[in-house]
């Protein structure tokens, strides 16, 4: 009689089974990194944020240019949409190839380069324009990105004649003030150079005028002392003389006072 029983597997069998198991996945996990399903696909738009023209213009086109990693499946689609005044709307869902209708979009996608050309520019065109990059195969959310939008601002000739008087009048304004602090600045200098010069002179000539007092009174002074040192022996001879007179007035009377 046959007994049926169930094979156990050892230890080294089941380790044998898991280290295969994990060589496996690894192999997966490569293959698909190869083939890029293993990577995420980011899409990056960049698109300018302002746009100024005038409505005499005729057209104006507006740029946008993208780039993206890992996004192997399928082409890019481009996408361009409007906010305004009105409800957002999908520009451009039929492709508009044609430069007869209002808008234009041209695509470079191996170069990551697409436009859309507004035709026949009106003020109500003045909008923001948001250029979308989309892959339609792929199911990642970063395959579909759009821009951080172009803001379209359409003016009339006189309202730009208006600015453009009014930056000229700004920057004339800012020229006289410059050019008013210049002289400002170039007077005070040489003002206060003067002052400084003017100082120096008087300093200069005060000490002049008291070099010459000192002089003055040192002239005097030794004049006077010459003045009376000369005078001093006159005095002496005068008083000499006068007591000589005297003596012989005195001798002669007294021979007559004995007669």
């Amino acid at each position: 009689m046959h007994s049926a029983h169930h094979h156990m597997h050892t230890p080294q069998e089941m380790e044998t089974v898991t280290g295969g198991r994990i060589i496996l996945g690894l192999e997966i996990s490569l293959i698909l990194f190869y083939v890029g399903a293993a990577r995420d696909c980011l899409v990056f738009v960049h698109q300018p944020p302002y746009l100024e023209v005038a409505h005499t213009q005729g057209a104006v086109t507006i740029q946008c240019s993208f780039s993206y990693d890992g996004c192997i499946t399928g082409q890019p689609k481009s996408l361009w949409f409007r906010y305004g005044a009105d409800q957002p709307e999908n520009l451009c869902s039929d492709g508009c190839t044609g430069d007869a209708g209002k808008f234009t979009v041209k695509e470079a996608l191996t170069e990551g380069e697409v436009s859309l050309t507004i035709n026949r520019v009106t003020l109500n065109d003045s909008a923001i324009y948001i250029c979308g990059i989309a892959f339609p195969e792929s199911k990642q959310p970063g395959a579909k990105r759009t821009g951080e939008g172009t803001t379209l601002v359409v003016r009339e000739m006189k309202e730009l004649h208006r600015l453009h008087s009014l930056l000229i009048a700004i920057i004339s304004l800012l020229s006289i003030y410059i050019t008013g602090a210049l002289v400002i600045f170039i007077i005070l200098s040489k003002s206060k150079s003067n002052s400084l010069r003017n100082k120096g002179t008087e300093d200069s000539q005060k000490k002049k005028s008291a070099r010459r007092i000192f002089q003055e009174i040192a002239q005097e002074l030794y004049s006077k002392r010459h003045t009376e040192t000369r005078q001093q022996p006159v005095s002496v001879k005068y008083q000499g003389d006068v007591m000589q007179t005297q003596s012989m007035l005195t001798g002669k009377a007294k021979p007559l006072a004995s007669h």
